[in-house]
């Protein structure tokens, strides 16, 4: 009979016994748990030890160590690699291009061009000016004509500062634009077309720089003074009037700007119908062309 080794299946102690215990029921002397004798291994030399097995369980088979077989370690495939990296690759541009709406801020941001006002740079930066198209100009409106402006005493007339205005042949008037020409100045209603109501003193050919910085005063006794001539529409009808004498007139022009020519009127005529013109002007001047 041979002996062999074998070991404990619970603690590993190795114990020694002979081909006729195998089978039979013995004690771990180290943990003292019950081991059944495993069964002597073939051939002379023991190139293993064999382990016992413990009562109630099954006989573990045994491994010889010349034999025993590693797992292969787990390896992942080049293509999965690749894939997880252009994912990883991707989920990270995401990241970058949708930031703003993943890490929101609870700090206002600026806008790259916006510059504090007070800063530095609000003086150095150029601005851009944004034109707008201004409004149009708010049309003339003449102010009721009242009898207590009609008065043909130069010694109590007094010129407001407003625009020249009043009452011609009955009907109110104010001076929308005003041209000295060729010696005749123009205070009409309407700035363009045919003067349908309006008033025109022909001074006799008289030049704006030597009418310019002038006060001309006519009084109703004068024999003959400047001819006044009213115009106005009755319907569909144009009429005028011409008046030569018994008319109250004060013209006071200003410096010559340009082609402009400022000054202050006061006229009441003596018809039925109570006309009378006071108030401020600018008159346009309007040049004869040069002769070819």
């Amino acid at each position: 009979m041979s002996e062999f080794k074998y070991a404990c299946p619970v603690c590993g102690q190795h114990m020694k016994c002979d081909s006729s215990q195998a089978g039979s029921v013995t004690e771990c002397p180290t943990c003292f748990q019950k081991i059944t004798v495993p069964q002597a291994p073939e051939g002379e030399s023991q190139k293993f030890i064999i382990t016992g097995t413990k009562v109630g369980e099954r006989p573990m088979p045994t491994i010889p160590e010349d034999r025993a077989v590693m797992a292969p370690e787990k390896t992942w495939p080049m293509a999965v690699v690749v894939a997880l990296l252009v994912l990883a690759c991707a989920a990270g541009a995401a990241v970058f291009v949708f930031r703003g709406k993943i890490f929101k801020s609870s700090v206002p941001v600026a806008p790259a061009n916006q510059v504090s006002p007070g800063s530095e740079e609000a003086y150095t930066q150029p601005q851009t000016q944004v034109r707008t198209k201004p409004a149009p100009p708010a049309p003339l409106v003449a102010p009721p004509a009242n009898d207590a402006n009609w008065m043909l005493d130069l010694g109590t007339a007094a010129i407001p500062d407003s625009t020249a205005a009043g009452r011609i042949h009955g009907q109110d008037f104010i001076a929308e634009r005003a041209i000295l020409q060729s010696g005749t100045l123009t205070l009409r209603a309407g700035r363009s077309g045919t003067v349908e109501l309006g008033v025109i003193i022909n001074f006799g050919g008289a030049q704006p720089e030597s009418l310019a910085g002038q006060s001309i005063n006519v009084t109703t006794d004068a024999d003959k003074a400047a001819g006044v001539m009213l115009r106005w529409k009755d319907g569909d009808q144009q009429s005028k009037v011409t008046i030569t004498n018994g008319y109250a007139l004060r013209l006071n022009f200003g410096r010559l700007s340009g082609n402009h020519l400022p000054g202050k009127i006061y006229l009441c005529t003596p018809d039925e119908t109570k006309s009378y013109i006071a108030g401020t002007f600018n008159a346009d001047i309007r040049r004869p062309k040069p002769k070819q």
